[in-house]
């Protein structure tokens, strides 16, 4: 190969790289237009950074050699942009997470054709100069082979981001076998119940118990999985008698829910595009959602009915961006909204009519809320600070800026005198709300923290991160009490006994306190179907099931968690991978007879 042609390599290679940072820092993506809504994974985005890349050399060649070719294949692509808007029309990139959304219209189109041409010239030269026979499409179909490569790499990033933030634990979990754990784990329970008979009122096995329970009083474990919406949950609410569960999905569904049972009751639809808050109203009467439509809608509770959506003034929509957050005041008299567009506006909560509109974020309000007391709103943005504004007069008292990404979540304590904060930077902050100083930072989270949830009795901290777990805190210490594996949003319940939070998909988890030890037993902990308590879909690729299960043998292996419930656990979750195993050879075994 040719200095050159390595040269051309370095670009592609370097393109693929940026591809990856992109997806790893920006989550999920989607494309949205008149054609509906679909979503771009880290492939994809892999991908176009390859293209990019190539486009880069191919500038890089053209300005070198003066190569009129580049030009002219420049133009083709623009062609072939405009005649795709031509057909599809106007399309936008969205990533709601990180409040990121922009059009993109016929002059962009026809500039990313321009590219693609680039690229393509690029990779002819690349050939050239390589002495390759191959035409560019024969080359991209190679490239593609090895961007599919990418699944191989993003596994080795997960087993580097562990080694790093000390979980490796000497690779253990590497070379985990299923086969050996449950041997060496119910060798260990034999030995321990031929060793000490259970007596729960003896007095010599109290100071066992007391170093296994002293973390937390009361285990909380997943009582319920609600088969709820057919795509990912990104907003839910409880009632305040704590019965009814509301639910938002990328489905653009809001589901109605029976607490108490699991029993769905009522699907609200009529969101043009995924919905991505919800709220119950003070009196539990009224249902809010905030939707990718741009626009907030309102229904009520007992008669199922539609009530109305918010109009800005004259405008067809709520607001000129992804509504991203809705709260209602304590008294039900406001509605509060934060969207993409900036803004965040208040609403008669009882007439829909928009009162005022505040300002002051530099980028997407991604969360909103208001003190208990109804003294303070409260509001985060991807610009990385919080807003801390006088409800009587909607001044600004505060800008809270100590995070070093975007704030994704806010919520204010029961009796109003702490705000927490969860960050794309991967750490929670607690405030003074009435005075914004920084209290503390809790550290244990592996990527950015999406929601997060204050119990009632302002005792618990439950934040939920897109790292696929849900962390537990002591709100006065600090100390982290419990990892449960599940994913954003959380809620509490109104008596504190219920968490419920997101699932695999469109799954709903309900999670509960449980009071005695004595009456622990494994299908307490983890039950179900193998997908289930995994928490991953059923058609899963084997890659990416091996991957939740070791991170879940991360969080339950009794080397790393002295709970009561992890050995339990970590029985159920090594029984679900043999069944997934099991399953898996009988597959490829009738595959392999037909």
């Amino acid at each position: 190969m040719t200095q050159n042609s390595k040269t051309g390599a370095a670009f592609i290679a370097g393109g693929t790289i940026a591809g990856a940072g992109v997806s790893a820092t920006v989550g999920g993506m989607g494309l949205a237009g008149g054609f509906g809504a679909v979503g771009i994974g880290t492939i994809p985005v892999v991908g176009a950074g390859a293209v990019v890349g190539a486009a880069a050399y191919g500038a890089f060649k053209a300005i070198a050699e003066g190569d009129a070719a580049a030009i002219a294949t420049m133009g083709v692509g623009a062609v072939g942009g405009a005649g795709v808007y031509s057909v599809v029309g106007g399309m936008g990139l969205v990533a709601p997470k990180v409040g990121l959304a922009f059009g993109i219209g016929a002059v962009p189109m026809v500039g990313i054709g321009s590219v693609v041409g680039l690229a393509a010239y690029g990779i002819a030269k690349l050939l050239d100069e390589s002495g390759i026979r191959e035409t560019p499409a024969q080359l991209f179909e190679r490239m593609e082979e090895k961007v599919l490569l990418m699944d191989a790499y993003s596994e080795a990033l997960m087993e580097l981001d562990a080694f790093l933030s000390g979980e490796d634990l000497n690779q253990k979990f590497a070379v985990l076998e299923v086969e050996d754990e449950l041997r060496s784990l119910k060798a260990e329970f034999k030995k321990k119940s031929e060793f000490v008979t259970p007596k729960p009122s003896t007095r010599n096995i109290e100071p066992e118990i007391i170093s296994l329970t002293t973390q937390l009083p009361e285990i909380w474990r997943c009582v319920r999985i609600l088969k709820a919406h057919l795509a990912a949950v990104n907003a839910i609410a409880i009632s305040p008698d704590g019965t009814t569960l509301i639910s938002g999905s990328d489905d653009r569904q809001v589901n109605l829910w029976n607490l108490k049972t699991g029993k769905w009751l009522y699907t609200f639809s009529g969101q043009a595009e995924a919905v991505l808050s919800v709220a119950i109203s003070p009196d539990g009467q009224q249902i809010t959602s905030g939707s990718v439509d741009c626009k907030i809608s309102s229904w009520q509770m007992d008669t199922k009915k539609f009530l109305y959506t918010f109009f800005y003034l004259n405008s067809p929509y709520s607001h000129n961006g992804f509504v991203n957050s809705v709260a209602y005041s304590p008294d039900g008299a406001i509605l509060v909204s934060g969207a993409a567009d900036k803004t965040i506006r208040i609403w008669g909560g009882n007439t829909g009519t928009v009162k005022r509109t505040l300002n002051g974020h530099s980028d997407a309000v991604l969360s909103v809320t208001i003190s208990p007391d109804g003294k303070i709103l409260a509001s985060s943005s991807a610009d990385q600070t919080i807003r801390l504004w006088d409800v009587k007069t909607w001044q600004q008292r505060y800008i809270l800026t100590e995070h070093l990404g975007a704030v994704n979540t806010v919520a204010i304590s029961i009796n109003s005198q702490t705000l927490i904060s969860g960050s794309t930077d991967a750490t929670i902050k607690l405030w003074n709300l009435h005075t914004g100083e920084l209290l503390s930072t809790l550290v244990g989270h592996s990527a950015a923290v999406l929601s997060v949830a204050i119990s009632p009795d302002g005792k618990i901290l439950a934040s939920a991160s897109r790292d696929g777990i849900i962390k537990l805190w002591n709100l006065d210490t600090g100390e982290l009490l419990q990892n449960l594996s599940g994913r954003n949003p959380v809620a509490f319940s109104a008596d504190g006994k219920t968490l419920v939070s997101g699932g695999n998909g469109g799954n709903i988890k309900v999670w509960s306190q449980m009071q005695s030890f004595d009456k622990f037993t494994l299908d307490s902990v983890l039950s179900g179907k193998w997908w289930e308590v995994l928490d991953v879909n059923q058609s899963y690729h084997p890659k990416d099931v091996k991957l939740a299960y070791l991170r879940l043998a991360r969080l339950y292996h009794p080397d790393v968690n002295t709970s009561a419930i992890a050995k339990a656990s970590m029985q159920a979750i090594n029984q679900a991978y043999k069944e997934f195993q099991e399953q898996l050879n009988a597959h490829k075994y009738i595959s392999f007879d037909k």
